[in-house]
C-alpha cells in the first residue's frame, strides 16, 4: 500500500520483551530514539511510510546495533561491520 508515493515498511526482530528496540538507517539519520519499536505477539515490530529507495539499517537492541537476521541483502559500513538494506519500490 502507499500513501503518497510512500510505501509502508514493516521492521520485525526478536529480541526479550524487556528490552528496548528500535530502527535506526539512512531514513531517520541513524538515530536509534526516532523508530522505537512495539512488542507484539513475540516480536518486536514497527511499521512506517518510506519513499521509493534503497535504504540500509540496523536493530538497536539494549544499545547493541544489530543486522536483521530476516534481511537477504548487507552491505559493508565504514564501521568494517554489515548493515542490513532495503529497497522500496
Amino acid at each position: 500500500m502507499s500513501v503518497k508515493g510512500r510505501k509502508r515498511v514493516n521492521f520485525k526482530v526478536d529480541a526479550d520483551r524487556r528490552s528496548r528496540v528500535a530502527v535506526a538507517g539512512t531514513f531517520n539519520n541513524w538515530s536509534p530514539d526516532k523508530h522505537v519499536m512495539k512488542y507484539k505477539e513475540g516480536v518486536f515490530t514497527l511499521t512506517t511510510l518510506l519513499p521509493k529507495g534503497r535504504y540500509e539499517y540496523k536493530f538497536v537492541i539494549d544499545g547493541q546495533w544489530c543486522v536483521d537476521p530476516r534481511c537477504r541483502e548487507w552491505t559493508y559500513n565504514p564501521y568494517g561491520s554489515l548493515n542490513s538494506v532495503i529497497n522500496v519500490g
